[in-house]
């Protein structure tokens, strides 16, 4: 059997788990899945940044918070607003901020860069603590109306049953997931692992560095706006420390480290690993934090990359050895 068939054969196997998941596993973990798969698209939208273009964002929550908090203000400000529009204009806003602040950091590099962003990432996380007129600050901002999916010649699908907006999250999560992918496809893809490995020499060869940065560093904050404003609608409840706190923008980090930073499906493993974690501790302790950080110590200490690293190494060991002899 081809590797496309192969391919093929499993893109059908998952589309059908995914179809059957709320079906046979309950309302319960379907809202741990939803849960899952934002924070997915969250971490492989960081790695566009940290894994093929070598630029480690430690304010990456800025983009996330401000996607959730524009769909839930447009939400509860502007009557008979569609739930796709609400997408949309909490990505807009991600991208506009990210069109703002690019000027600023694509010229830097490593820990500058790396600085600055947190630096931008706490800004708008006071920001949105002080305006509490407009944000709700530390209270947060809820009972915002989730409206029906609009399809023409239908009368609409109801959002505030779970099984739906089961469906219409993994449809915009997944759809934004297969977009990273087929982004890093292209040739900008090839450009921007080249200015990760040396972008000196990306330099030689012809290409603007910074606007190859400025792109990636949008789109990725784009991305992460869309990850935000699913969040949103996903909640009903938008706060400054769930969207914008130091460790909301920490966690997508833990996650590409843990899965494997030089992997597209890295952020996705180790984003399900944590997922699965965190439910099991909260049985037992609400110190959750302390035992991610254990679990990355743990992984920088002896497997640098991640569980995907583990996997190329067994693979070329053993299946690599099986297919020569």
């Amino acid at each position: 059997m081809t590797k496309i068939w192969i391919k093929t054969l499993a893109a059908i196997i998952l589309i059908g788990v995914l179809i059957a998941f709320p079906k046979v596993m309950g309302v319960l973990n379907t809202n741990i899945f939803i849960g899952f798969a934002i924070m997915a698209l969250f971490a492989v939208s960081l790695n566009l940044m940290l894994g093929y273009t070598g630029l480690l964002s430690f304010g990456h929550a800025m983009f996330f918070g401000l996607g959730a908090y524009t769909t839930a203000l447009s939400l509860k400000h502007i009557d008979n607003l569609p739930i796709s529009m609400a997408l949309l204009l909490g990505v807009l806003g991600a991208v506009v901020c990210a069109v703002i602040v690019s000027p600023l950091l694509v010229r830097l590099s490593g820990t500058a860069f790396s600085m600055l962003t947190l630096a931008f990432g706490q800004l708008m996380y006071i920001v949105c603590l002080k305006f509490r007129e407009v944000t709700g600050g530390a209270d947060g901002l809820g009972g915002f109306p989730v409206p029906d999916l609009k399809i023409p010649f239908t009368g609409g699908i109801d959002m505030t049953d779970p099984v739906n907006f089961y469906y219409f999250a993994i449809t915009v999560l997944g759809g934004c997931i297969l977009l990273i992918w087929r982004f890093t496809k292209t040739p900008i893809g090839s450009v921007m692992i080249s200015i990760r490995d040396n972008d000196n020499r990306v330099d030689y060869l012809g290409f603007h560095v910074p606007s190859v940065k400025s792109l990636v560093f949008i789109v990725s904050g784009g991305f992460a706006g869309a990850a935000g404003a699913i969040y949103a609608l996903f909640q009903n409840m938008v706060s400054t420390d769930g969207v914008l706190g130091l460790f909301t923008s920490f966690n997508p980090i833990i996650m590409t480290i843990i899965g494997g930073v030089s992997s597209f499906t890295g952020p996705i493993i180790g984003a399900g690993l944590l997922t699965l974690l965190e439910e099991f501790l909260l049985r037992y302790t609400d110190r959750i934090a302390l035992f991610n950080g254990l679990v990355l110590i743990l992984m920088i200490k002896f497997a640098p990359g991640g569980i995907m690293g583990i996997w190329d190494a067994v693979y070329r060991k053993w299946f690599k050895r099986r297919t020569l002899s």
